[in-house]
């Protein structure tokens, strides 16, 4: 077993082993950013703010997705390697936004958002574990938060589901887009309707499937005047190379080897093997297939940060800063690029890339505040520049972004000893301390983490 991470998932780590999971949030900028591109656009139609919306990818094989309240949408992994084509994995995040804009969520009990915050917790415990060097006590804990995959977080009623089809078709039209894909998805997976909720894939056990769904939204389907748009063939390789990419890194090598076979000169199949290579720890084999995707494609930010991580990761950080900052500069807008360069330029401890680190973290933090492992790496430039109240503070942000209360309680607190009163730091110190005290269901579990300590 060992610990994975993508190339630009810097925060969540999961465990791997053979083709078992243990569930949980992966960060990748590729990723990311296509998953934003299909649902926009759709959030927009739906009369809702896309900055609002926070969308979650889950290293999870299972065919699901499902949102909850707060605008919050997740994707398991499983959802887009089912999809067929881009209009498929459309269809469904426009019906996930159909629950979200009808108010679907608000209707539901708050018993299953309490129950899923300790194990939120619990998984923010672990890879805080890991962050820190105790790679095993965080594996611990994120195993025992397994249960994030087998939750049931809501289950809508076919009246429900009925209604977030007709706006998913709505969202889709409004946006010059054929809701065909959606009718498809459904049509290949009809048959799990007469299966047991055992047996049913995850989506459908919540999200209850029948034939009278089906019929009603393609009536209104094939009257849309862009009922037969096609994907174009450049959207069809964006979606292979998001397959091939969660492929490399999150199945066993030889399952990649065996789908992607070296007959295969496809760019999607040279990519899933470069990533197979790399996870299977054969660097120099790996930094020679991902040179022949950057001589085929340069202008990809994706290669070349892929490269970078490579020579990162092998001890190399000088050499990878180059290609992170190449990375960076064909995608200036996405912030885990820029973390990903912040930390190649922390690791090569020189004093002018300390400076330049400080730049980046900064433009992560303002688009992204709770970035725990930004702060990690905010918190070793103010240690290394012994501004130690400063390094306090943003250990004190890590562990609160983590949910790990307790710590970031005593981080705040020695952080607000060493900095001036009343400066924009002492005040954000006492910002943590402040929330961490008046927020009940945090005492409540400080009270609880309290008692299961030892002495208690």
């Amino acid at each position: 077993m060992r610990t994975l991470k993508l190339c630009s998932a810097l925060l969540a780590i999961w465990m791997f082993a053979g083709v078992a999971f243990a569930q949980g949030t992966i960060r990748d900028a590729e990723i990311e950013g296509v998953m934003r591109q299909y649902s926009n656009p759709i959030f927009q139609a739906a009369g809702l703010v896309p900055e609002n919306v926070s969308i979650y990818i889950i290293a999870d094989p299972t065919m699901n997705a499902f949102v909850t309240r707060g605008q919050n949408m997740f994707l398991h992994t499983g959802i887009i390697l089912q999809a067929d084509s881009p209009n498929e994995l459309k269809g469904v995040i426009a019906h996930e936004t159909g629950h979200m804009s009808g108010g679907h969520l608000a209707r539901q009990s708050d018993a299953m958002k309490k129950a899923s915050r300790p194990m939120l917790l619990t998984m923010g415990l672990g890879v805080l574990a890991i962050a820190a060097g105790e790679p095993q006590a965080g594996a611990a804990l994120l195993s025992s938060a397994r249960q994030f995959g087998a939750l049931t977080f809501f289950t809508h009623s076919r009246i429900q589901e009925a209604s977030s089809d007709q706006a998913a078709a709505t969202f889709l039209e409004a946006t010059g887009q054929s809701g065909i894909g959606l009718l498809k998805f459904y049509e290949r997976f009809s048959f799990q309707e007469i299966m047991s909720g055992a047996k049913r894939y995850p989506y459908f056990r919540t999200h209850p499937l029948s034939s009278a769904r089906i019929d009603s939204l393609a009536s209104k389907i094939y009257a849309s005047e862009y009922a037969n748009k096609k994907d174009s063939d450049a959207e069809i390789l964006e979606l292979e190379m998001l397959k091939a990419k969660i492929r490399g890194f999150l199945t066993s090598s030889q399952q990649v080897f065996s789908r992607y076979p070296d007959s295969d000169q496809s760019l999607p199949a040279k990519y899933a093997r470069a990533i197979a290579h790399y996870q299977s720890a054969s660097t120099k084999l790996a930094l020679e297939k991902i040179g022949e995707l950057i001589e085929i494609q340069p202008d990809n930010p994706y290669f070349n940060e892929l490269y970078g991580q490579v020579l990162f990761e092998s001890g190399q950080a000088i050499e990878a800063v180059s290609y992170h900052k190449k990375a960076v500069e064909l995608a200036p807008d996405e912030p885990l690029l820029q973390l990903n360069l912040a930390q190649a330029l922390v690791a090569t401890s020189k004093d002018s890339d300390a400076k330049q680190a400080k730049q980046y973290l900064d433009f992560v933090l303002k688009r992204e505040p709770g970035n725990s492992f930004a702060w990690y790496q905010m918190s070793l430039l103010h240690e290394r520049a012994g501004e130690l109240g400063l390094a306090k503070l943003a250990t004190a942000e890590q562990a609160y972004a983590m949910h790990d209360y307790g710590r970031a309680r005593g981080f705040a607190m020695r952080a607000r000893e060493d900095l001036t009163p009343n400066t924009p730091q002492w005040r954000r110190a006492n910002d943590i301390l402040l929330v961490i005290a008046a927020d009940p269901q945090i005492q409540e579990f400080l009270r609880k983490s309290r008692k299961g300590s030892p002495g208690h």
